[in-house]
């Protein structure tokens, strides 16, 4: 059996209709018994149409149906190609709106009809509905369904791009969708790699935005369509989301966020650096953050120890700022991507928080908030000294603090009690004095850090010196004040028996201690001190100290301080 479809439109070409007696003037019996509640567009004269039918006779009996052709007819309406019944019942219909016609014999076949499909004067019915419309002279479709608050950039010629999308034709059929592939479709932008009707409708998207494209044939698939989904001259829908973009010459992009008020030095390459981040994809979508691990991310910048983007993005940076870097692909994880979170070809967003950075060449750094104007004694290595601090990081976080305990902070300056970098900055102190103490982790607590302290931190101490006692060199117990005693031993020698025992060793040095003749090591227990000080002249350990057996230690050592 011929198609129908060709019938028509060869029919109307040879002006069949009008073979027939027109008879009593009727029209087209139109009943629209289903209406789209959304009709963006009706069929007009000239329009390009694609429709389904089922035509009958008045019994009912079935001439011709599209259905059993399994596909569409496709032609253009009210230019004399389709029979004048049709051609006036297509008139008006929206996309998915059924109708039944009823076509009089003059405006279908009239008394000739179609030899061995349908007898003369024979009135047809057909059940249309509408699958699609467009024509020549139409343009592209774009709607704005949601578009973000912020728009830093829009879609160009040459840029790449990762989008979802849902494709339907027309009549709301499905033919594709990236949601199903569980992947966005990645492509470039104007460089015709899409069909010209998503090339043009991608064109000035946000990140973010969503939009229906409605795609005219000509600018898709044509009269080819694409495989059995998409039909010849079909119209399509595309409702996409544009996930990401980013063009091929694209550098890093900076939005300082906060920046402090006083920054006394910003990062360059070499610096180690702290930092706080939260990592997103274009779409929002967090891929990673170091606050969920409740530790910063420790690193030194510029050599290539992470993603390029980075490395440029930390540069220049102050202490305390937060600041957004934008960055492209073939600056961070390229075409690849990394893991499960950060898809081949994506845009990343990291928002930073610089928390501190040092050089490994870094030395202690020293401010005076005040100093007293008589200060003439200060503080030397092996003094003993009291004071008062406050140790923070460079945040500001609080660490630990001295007026948290009963008393002050007690240390012996030289003796490896206390950090190397704060050792420092006590040294050349007078009572009274006030500083600030910044030291770099290679001089503080290290990469490993300590309790309370994260590693690789940098510290900063306000110190307060409250008390100074003058120490004793590395390795001495007691020093003099000026020349000992002429004849130590009898001076020693309490009793006169010819030896000294602990309890006449411990009053002869106490007796110096209270005349300011000399002074035991700070910081120590006295009477330890003194025991000490006895075992190490009692050589042969009975007890006692003889001449033979005391000595001073400038005698065994050949230094200028004497000590017994």
């Amino acid at each position: 059996m011929a198609s129908l479809g060709f019938l028509l439109l060869a029919l109307s070409l040879c002006g069949v209709q009008a073979l027939g007696d027109p008879g009593p003037l009727e029209d087209v019996v139109i009943e629209r018994y289903y209406i789209p509640k959304v009709c963006l567009r009706e069929v007009q004269m000239g329009d390009f149409v694609r429709y389904h039918y089922n035509g009958t006779f008045q019994d009912g009996t079935k001439f011709d149906s599209s259905y059993d052709r399994g596909a569409t007819v496709a032609g253009v309406a009210g230019v004399g190609r389709l029979i004048t019944g049709m051609d006036r019942g297509l008139q008006g219909m929206c996309v998915n709106e059924r109708r039944h016609l009823i076509v009089p014999p003059h405006l279908g076949y009239g008394s000739i009809g179609v030899a061995g499909m349908i007898p003369p004067d024979t009135t047809l019915y057909f059940d249309v509905i509408m699958i699609d419309i467009w024509n020549k002279e139409d343009k592209l479709q774009i709607t704005t369904l949601y578009k973000p608050e912020r728009c830093n950039r829009t879609v160009e010629d040459s840029d790449f791009v990762r989008y979802h999308y849902n494709g339907t034709l027309l009549d709301g059929t499905p033919f594709d969708s990236s949601y199903g592939k569980e992947s966005t479709y990645d492509t470039y932008v104007g460089s015709g790699w899409l069909i010209k009707g998503m090339d043009q409708g991608l064109t000035g998207m946000c990140a973010g935005e969503k939009r229906r494209i409605v795609i005219p044939p000509f600018l898709a698939y044509g009269e080819k369509g694409y495989g059995t989904v998409i039909p010849p001259q079909a119209s399509l829908v595309f409702d996409v989301l544009l996930v990401d973009l980013h063009n091929p010459k694209d550098g890093i992009f900076l939005e300082h966020l906060e920046v402090p008020a006083s920054c006394k030095r910003k990062s360059v390459t070499g610096d180690f650096v702290r930092y706080h981040y939260n990592g997103t994809l274009m779409d929002g979508s967090l891929f990673d953050s170091s606050y969920s691990r409740n530790h910063t991310y420790d690193t030194y910048i510029g050599k290539g120890y992470i993603i390029p983007g980075m490395d440029q993005g930390l540069q220049g940076v102050c202490v305390g700022e937060k600041r957004r870097i934008i960055i492209p692909p073939h600056l961070g994880y390229g075409e690849s991507g990394a893991g499960t979170k950060i898809p081949g070809s994506a845009v990343l967003i990291f928002d930073v928080h610089v928390i501190d950075f040092h050089n490994p060449t870094d030395p202690v750094e020293i401010s005076t908030v005040f100093r007293p104007a008589d200060c003439n004694i200060t503080t030397q290595d092996r003094d003993f000294v009291r004071y008062h601090y406050n140790c923070s990081l460079l945040d500001g976080t609080k660490l630990f603090s001295s007026h948290d305990y009963e008393h002050p902070q007690e240390a012996t300056l030289g003796t490896n009690k206390i950090i190397e970098g704060l050792n420092n900055g006590l040294l050349n102190m007078c009572v009274g004095e006030k500083r600030v103490i910044t030291i770099p982790p290679h001089l503080g607590h290290g990469e490993g850090g300590a309790r309370g302290v994260p590693g690789s931190a940098v510290l900063q101490f306000e110190i307060e010196l409250l008390h100074l006692e003058p120490g004793v060199p590395e390795g001495y117990l007691f020093i003099w004040h000026s020349e000992p005693p002429a004849n130590l031993f009898e001076a020693m020698d309490i009793n006169k028996d010819g030896e000294v025992p602990p309890e006449e060793f411990s009053t002869f040095i106490s007796s110096q201690v209270a005349e300011g003749k000399g002074h035991m090591m700070p910081g120590s227990d006295p009477e330890k001190i003194v025991n000490d000080m006895f075992q190490n002249q009692d050589r042969n350990k009975d007890g006692k100290i003889t001449a033979d057996e005391l000595k001073l230690k400038s005698d065994e050592d050949q230094v200028k301080h004497e000590e017994l």
